[in-house]
Order: structure tokens, then C-alpha cells, then sequence
């Protein structure tokens, strides 16, 4: 049996006469760049996460680059991360000659910790960016405090795996400053190549946002600040708004397989993230902590079950951020790292639950002997 780690090609089977559709009229219109579907997708994103301005962005990369940008962020300032996440959140930082100060995560969420954040803010502070890991907001109610009672320093969410969770009754990327998010083909709403979006209900600075997106123009050939070419083209939103159509029935879905990972990992005496099944995560992976990691994921590949690592080596072990920190800084992520590993997991994962879990116990009993 061949299972897939993200099953897109079911989800598109679901889908392909709205996404067809959705094509067929951007080569009709033939609006490529900022065509119509721009502007819808923004207006039902901002609908969906209660955000006053939506802005499309190139990739979830772009999303966080362009947000430090407008913020201001630059050489010799700081920004406090995680370094459990992926690289793009550190390298939009040190792209703008800033230095990322690394936090250490929570042993339970791995999520930044958001009582250690206080202790390293300093005076060159300028943002704080916690990561939705896993489809999980962190504590952003206690980082948004921490961050008011330092001089309102901004707080972004980079929220690439977190859309459509919900925390305290708000939807993630409408938590804080400014929230960012991916539409990356394998995330919980995904498009078919690069995109992303950045959210905020500041005018000022998602006038700032939008400039930056076309080059930093006001209007066209009217040059305001530096920007980049960071548009998110017309058929991939075009692609993100037949997906809309789903969505929901999708969210239900990834939260009932998250439930029956949840029980079978309890029932098994399985370490895994903690993540509840009510909408607080919308388990973008499904992730578990394992000893003799290398050895389970080669027994579960001969049995057809992909795995994944989500992160093997934490930023500031990597060779070129190690001059921000080192691993002796953040002894949880180094742990963490080296035990996760993360199961298939998306809105149709149901049908080979039990394969999955057939072969983890298999698995975990050969790694025992």
C-alpha cells in the first residue's frame, strides 16, 4: 500500500471542477498579476480570521520578510524566535542584518516557551516572533502582555502551519501585531506553488505591507520606500478559493483523525506533542517522540508509511546561525530533535489510519527487542 504523507491528490479529485473553474477564468480574464481573484481571496480571508487587512504575499517567507520590513526592523536589531522551526523564519531576520535571539521551547507544545521570553528582551528588541509549530498558536496572551509591558514592542505570528486554529475564541494570524501564514501545497489551505499572507489590523502598517509587495510603490512608478517583487499571482489565489470551498469539512476532518492519533498514542504509552482536538491545533503534522527514531521510520518505509522530521537539527545548531546561540542555550530543542517524528496526517488521512498504526506498532516492537 502506498500511503501518501499528504494526500493532495484525493483533495483535488474533491475539488477539480471548482479548481478548474477557478482556472479557466483567470485565463479568460487573463489578469495574471493582481487580477480580480487577488482581491477576493484577501476580502474572505479577512471574513474568516476577523483581520482588518489581509495582504497576499509570494511565499510564507515573503509574508514574514516584508512584515519586518514594514516594521522596520534592521541592522543591529534584535528579534526574539524559536529555534525549533524552519529556516525561514531566522533567515528573513539576518536577511535585514538583524540578529535572531534564540528562545527555548516548551517540552509539551514545542512552541517557544513563553516564559522565558521576558529574560531576553534588551534594548535593541524590535520584534517578537513566536511560531504556530504543528498547527498550534503558542501562548499569545501571555506574549502579547510580555511584549506590552516593554513598550508595545510588535509581535508577529508566523503562523505558516496554523491557519484556521483557533485560540481563545480568535483565529490564528488575528492574534497579535501582525500573523503570517503559508500557502505552501502541503499546509492546511494550500495552493498549487508558492503563497502566503499577512494579516493585521493596523492601517499604517498594512499600507506599508502592500508598498512593500510591488516594489514599495504608492502608485505606479511612485517609489515610497524599498520593496520587492512579492505578489501573490492571480491562479494561485484563484487555486486558494476553490480550496476555501472545503476548508471547513477539511478542519473537522483533521481535527477527528487528530483525536484518533491522540487515543491510539495514549493507548500505545507513546510520547507525542500535545496537542488537543478542539480547534487549538489544526495539526498541520502529527507529531510523536520517539527513541531509536532512525531506526522506527526504516521499518515503517519498508511497510509503504512515510514519516518526516520536523526539525532534525534546531537553528542555532545549524552551521551558518551558530554564531547566534548554541545548543547548550536551548537544551530542549536539542532534545526534541532528536526523539520527533511526524505521521501522515491531512483531511484524508481516515482511510489508512489503521495501516499507519499497524505498522508503528510493528515498528515500535522491533525497535524494543
Amino acid at each position: 500500500m502506498n500511503i501518501p504523507f499528504v494526500d493532495l491528490r484525493t483533495q483535488y479529485e474533491a475539488l477539480k471542477s471548482e479548481i478548474q473553474l477557478r482556472i479557466n477564468n483567470v485565463l479568460e480574464h487573463g489578469q495574471y498579476i493582481m487580477g480580480p481573484e487577488v482581491a477576493e481571496l484577501e476580502d474572505r480571508l479577512c471574513t474568516y480570521t476577523g483581520a482588518r487587512h489581509c495582504i497576499t504575499v509570494s511565499s510564507g517567507t515573503d509574508a514574514l520578510l516584508i512584515s519586518l520590513m514594514a516594521l522596520g526592523v534592521g541592522r543591529d536589531d534584535e528579534v526574539i524566535t524559536t529555534p525549533f522551526t524552519f529556516a525561514a523564519t531566522a533567515e528573513v531576520i539576518v536577511l535585514l542584518g538583524a540578529k535572531p535571539v534564540f528562545v527555548d521551547i516548551d517540552p509539551l507544545t514545542c512552541n517557544i516557551d513563553a516564559a522565558k521570553v521576558e529574560g531576553a528582551i534588551t534594548s535593541r528588541t524590535k520584534a517578537i516572533m513566536p511560531v504556530s509549530l504543528y498547527g498550534q498558536p503558542s501562548d499569545m496572551d501571555e506574549i502579547n502582555a510580555i511584549a506590552a509591558r516593554h513598550g508595545n514592542i510588535p509581535v508577529i505570528e508566523d503562523a505558516a502551519q496554523s491557519f484556521g486554529a483557533d485560540y481563545k475564541g480568535r483565529k490564528s494570524c488575528n492574534l497579535s501585531t501582525v500573523g503570517c501564514t503559508s500557502f505552501f501545497p502541503s499546509k492546511p489551505l494550500g495552493c498549487y506553488g508558492d503563497g502566503g499572507a499577512i494579516f493585521t489590523s493596523d492601517d499604517a502598517f498594512a499600507q506599508a505591507c502592500r508598498e512593500i509587495r510591488v516594489h514599495g510603490q504608492s502608485q505606479r512608478y511612485w517609489h515610497t520606500r524599498v520593496g520587492l517583487g512579492g505578489r501573490m499571482d492571480t491562479l494561485q489565489c484563484a487555486i486558494v478559493l476553490a480550496k476555501l470551498e472545503r476548508f471547513e469539512w477539511e478542519v473537522e476532518q483533521r481535527i477527528e483523525a487528530g483525536a484518533r492519533y491522540n487515543r491510539a498514542m495514549d493507548e500505545l504509552g507513546v510520547k507525542r506533542v500535545q496537542q488537543k482536538a478542539d480547534r487549538t491545533s489544526m495539526f498541520a503534522q502529527y507529531t510523536i517522540l520517539v527513541e531509536d527514531r532512525e531506526q522506527v521510520q526504516a521499518s515503517l518505509k519498508q511497510q509503504g508509511i512515510p514519516t518526516a522530521v520536523h526539525y532534525p537539527v534546531p537553528l542555532n545548531e545549524q552551521p551558518v546561525y551558530r554564531c547566534y546561540g548554541s545548543s547548550s542555550d536551548t537544551p530542549i530543542s536539542h532534545s526534541v530533535a532528536r526523539q520527533v517524528m511526524s505521521l501522515p496526517m491531512s483531511a484524508d488521512v481516515g482511510s489508512v489510519f489503521e495501516p499507519v498504526m499497524s505498522g508503528l506498532r510493528t515498528a515500535l516492537s522491533m525497535s524494543r527487542e
